[in-house]
């Protein structure tokens, strides 16, 4: 698997449907923001839980070690704790940061900030090695 920039990861049509969009990879993390709006709302008129098991999901794949450096991996399992909902306009910050860094596993802790710096999610997402950046693809 190639490498993946900011770049090619800002066209992934999911994430361009919802507005979300990386902003920053460091070595053990990565940031996506996105700003709310009708699109991402529920039935009730509140914003969707999918919109930030989203963002803990995806931001999760993009720390420097992981997609930026060509590793593939899937989701094995994602943990969201919903403490406040945000409202329409505000501007999310989803950070992830590798706990672990295995050969076939790795543990990343992640928090979606709103306005005002409050946390609104924290949870953790396990993710599975399909293959390492000098392995040939399968």
């Amino acid at each position: 698997m190639k490498p993946v920039t900011i770049e090619q990861a800002n066209q992934i049509g999911m994430l361009q449907t919802l507005g979300i969009r990386l902003t920053d990879v460091g070595d053990d993390y990565a940031v996506m923001e996105v700003i709310v709006d009708e699109r991402h709302s529920n039935y009730f008129g509140g914003v969707h839980g999918g919109l930030l098991a989203t963002l803990v999901d995806t931001v999760a794949f993009f720390p420097k070690p992981l997609l930026p450096s060509g590793r593939m991996v899937t989701t094995a399992n994602l943990t969201a704790n919903y403490l406040k909902g945000p409202q329409l306009g505000d501007r999310l910050i989803a950070r992830s940061q590798i706990e672990h860094l295995g050969r076939r596993t790795v543990s990343l802790t992640v928090r979606v900030t709103g306005s005002g710096d409050k946390l609104l999610v924290h949870g953790s997402v396990t993710l599975i090695v399909l293959k390492q950046p000098d392995e040939p693809t399968p």
